[in-house]
């Protein structure tokens, strides 16, 4: 028993290794030999590294080229591989969104907006938004005395305020015979152009998201096809507004 007391950790005096000396405490604390060892062993250690890296340097090959040497620049001390000329075709939305989601996402809402797009072509009937008709129309007369004297609401048989209309143009003998349906006050008209020319500029939007998914759809399609490891060819540069083509080389399968 009294060999397991002397061996209990309780019961064994705690060495100190001794401080600085009270006429030395100008200089600080006194160095343990932790501390000691600690500092001794990151000064060897970089002895060491300054040995290896000096061997290298003499036993270095002036001849020596690694590709990477041309591929990667020195930035802030570290070596970045460059970025490829092609990699600055895509937009940073394009991107965004080729990292994010995955090709059966984009295609889902590219259909969608398709429909969208539909459904408004449908409503609107593709007239013009401020009811002015872009293209010319022509008469021919027999004469330069009907040029001068031609009047076109006689012509087109209707009122002289519907002769400007593309849409919606009726006769004389329509007016006369059925009631007008809809809005014919002017403020009432001002504002059904107002909703038109925004339904307009909603469809002329949805047209251009459309093309960006379909662009999108492409271009992660095409890095997916380049995973294989078929050889291929690039045909065409990608741009921002069309992807890459490639030129497979044709393999016959079993």
């Amino acid at each position: 028993m009294s060999s397991f007391r002397k061996a209990l950790k309780s019961r064994q005096k705690n060495h100190h290794e001794r401080s600085q000396p009270g006429f030395r405490k100008n200089l600080g604390l006194l160095e343990k030999k932790k501390d000691y060892k600690l500092r001794a062993d990151d000064y060897h250690k970089k002895q060491n590294t300054l040995a290896a890296l000096r061997k290298k340097a003499q036993e270095k090959n002036p001849d020596e080229f690694y590709f990477n040497m041309i591929s990667s620049q020195l930035q802030d001390g570290v070596h970045v591989a460059k970025k490829a000329k092609e990699e600055a075709e895509v937009t940073e939305e394009q991107k965004k969104v080729m990292r994010t989601q995955d090709i059966k996402y984009v295609e889902m809402k590219r259909v969608a907006e398709a429909k969208k797009i539909e459904r408004l072509k449908g409503e609107l009937h593709l007239l013009d938004a401020d009811g002015k008709q872009k293209n010319k129309h022509t008469f021919f007369v027999d004469s330069k005395k009907e040029v001068h004297s031609f009047d076109l609401a006689n012509h087109l048989k209707t009122a002289p305020e519907l002769v400007d209309r593309v849409y919606n143009r009726p006769t004389l003998e329509t007016l006369e015979t059925k009631s007008i349906q809809g809005a014919v006050e002017p403020h009432k008209l001002k504002k059904l152009a107002k909703q038109r020319n925004h339904q307009y500029k909603i469809l002329s939007q949805r047209i251009d998201r459309e093309k960006k998914m379909f662009v999108i759809t492409q271009k992660i399609q095409t890095r997916k096809d380049l995973q294989d490891k078929n050889k291929k060819v690039k045909v065409k540069k990608e741009t921002p507004n069309a992807a890459a083509i490639y030129k497979f080389e044709a393999k016959r399968k079993r």
